[in-house]
């Protein structure tokens, strides 16, 4: 069992930077790819980012490519989302989720944070 916790949401002027953070506790993560996902209301639950846990590679949604980086903490067992460049349609709750591979499902997922960018 993994469990999720994010942090790091908040109020931006357009343009401005924010970092996400998840927290990950349970069994180890070595085997999982963690990633993170985003939602605005009324529309289904988007990929924004993820990261392998054993060799750190790297997959991005075209939208955040050069704007995002996500990066992982072994030691901590955290994983960041570096959000640059901010844009009004980056408005959404994101979540913290975890899977067992790219092609598998997304098991666990944490309870979300709010981002708000304004214009």
């Amino acid at each position: 069992q993994v469990q999720l916790v994010e942090s790091g949401g908040g109020l931006v002027q357009a343009g401005g930077s924010l970092r996400l953070l998840c927290i990950a506790s349970g069994r180890t993560l070595s085997n999982y790819v963690m990633g993170w996902f985003r939602q605005t209301p009324g529309k289904d639950r988007e990929f924004v980012a993820g990261i392998r846990w054993s060799s750190g590679s790297t997959n991005y949604a075209e939208f955040v490519k050069g704007r995002f980086t996500i990066s992982r903490d072994s030691a901590k067992n955290t994983v960041s989302l570096q959000m640059n460049s901010l844009k009004p349609e980056d408005t959404a709750v994101y979540y913290c989720a975890a899977g067992s591979g790219w092609s598998s499902p997304w098991t666990y997922w944490g309870q979300g944070t709010q981002v708000t960018v304004s214009s």
